[in-house]
């Protein structure tokens, strides 16, 4: 597949550049305007604004995962794009995809033409489950969609979700974006991290570090990082289970790095075992003054309930004031149905901001 030709429009692969300067750079830049504004339109706000080199590391970098890009164009204007992520560990069945139509060129059967691809992809790959996810406003109002795991809901007559629902696609789960003012008080976040600290006992104790990952965490940070596609609420999604070893999470470390990123983890050790049993990543971009956005969270299933959720989010919180003082909020997503970790949220400060819902279609063998 090279170029894909439709009434109008042409849909061309993208290529990849090597830097952002060199002549063939414009389509990754387009790739990444378009992104901003669609997300922009869609949730309502500009918390998930990115530049194109904090992502261009990991299209560059494509050892663990497979992405690939199209975007579509009316003469010399983009009208729309989709990236695709398949991972490469053998025998996985799962690609997930992003899909941006220009919002002013919707039903001029441009999405349509997208969605064709990623669906042929699929087929190519042997992938025959594709999954993706849609943003929504906070104050959507009107008719909604509930999720199948009876929390959460989604606006029930948005383009997107009358789109996906049209082209065979399920509604499998509903995500909120939460976001922290950096810039209140901190008085709540010091007094839970020292009830919990006391909670969780001398078995527990908290490390932190700013990436790269140093050697003595990097195996066990590894391991709750494979964690997360087997320990998380995933609705009606199919995450499969990841190999992580401290090869992928140099790997990883290096990408976030060279995109611009600073990244701070916060792990609680089992002592008696020396193990990571909880960890929380809180990451910028090159501009000090944008949104932190918070990556992966999780306490093993098997040391629940000694208030582990709530150590790492409030110890990274106060490591973050002294990291990043210039960014105003952090952004979150967390699956409605994880009550656990928005009670957590809720408690410490976090308000919704946006909503995503999942998408899942079993595509034809």
């Amino acid at each position: 597949m090279t170029t894909h030709t439709a009434t109008a429009f042409r849909i061309v692969p993208l290529a990849v550049p090597a830097s952002l300067d060199s002549p063939d750079a414009r389509p990754f830049r387009d790739l990444n305007a378009l992104d901003n504004l669609v997300c922009r339109r869609d949730a309502g706000h500009d918390y998930f604004r990115s530049a194109p080199e904090e992502s261009l590391p990991g299209w560059q970098d494509q050892t663990d995962n497979t992405r690939l890009g199209y975007l579509a164009y009316r003469d010399d204007e983009i009208v729309g794009a989709v990236s695709i992520t398949l991972p490469n560990e053998e025998g996985t069945k799962t690609l997930e995809f992003d899909l941006f139509p220009h919002p002013d060129h919707w039903n001029e059967g441009i999405e349509d033409a997208l969605l064709d691809i990623v669906e042929d992809v699929a087929a190519e790959r042997g992938r025959p489950i594709a999954q993706t996810w849609t943003l929504h406003r906070g104050d959507a109002a009107g008719d909604m969609l509930p999720s199948p795991t009876g929390y959460g809901r989604i606006p029930a007559h948005d383009r997107q979700t009358e789109f996906f629902l049209r082209r065979g696609f399920t509604f499998a789960q509903t995500e909120r974006n939460s976001v922290f003012d950096l810039h209140g008080s901190f008085d709540l976040v010091e007094r839970m991290l020292a009830e919990s600290l006391a909670i969780a006992g001398p078995d527990y104790r908290v490390v932190t570090w700013t990436a790269p990952t140093p050697a003595e965490y990097a195996a066990g940070y590894a391991y709750v990082l494979s964690r997360m596609a087997t320990d998380v609420p995933s609705g009606d999604m199919v995450f499969e289970e990841e190999t992580w070893d401290a090869a992928r999470v140099a790997r990883r470390d290096e990408r976030l790095l060279k995109g611009g990123h600073t990244v701070s983890v916060a792990a609680v050790e089992h002592v008696p075992t020396g193990i990571l049993a909880a960890f929380n990543e809180l990451v910028i971009a090159g501009d000090p003054a944008g949104a932190t956005h918070q990556y992966g969270t999780l306490a093993l299933k098997e040391h629940r309930g000694h208030r582990l959720g709530t150590i790492v989010k409030c110890a990274n919180l106060l490591r973050w004031r002294e990291i990043a003082p210039e960014s105003p909020r952090v952004s979150t997503f967390n699956a409605e149905e994880n009550r656990h970790m928005l009670d957590i949220n809720e408690a410490i400060g976090f308000v919704p901001a946006s909503y995503a819902g999942a998408w899942k279609k079993v595509l034809d063998a």
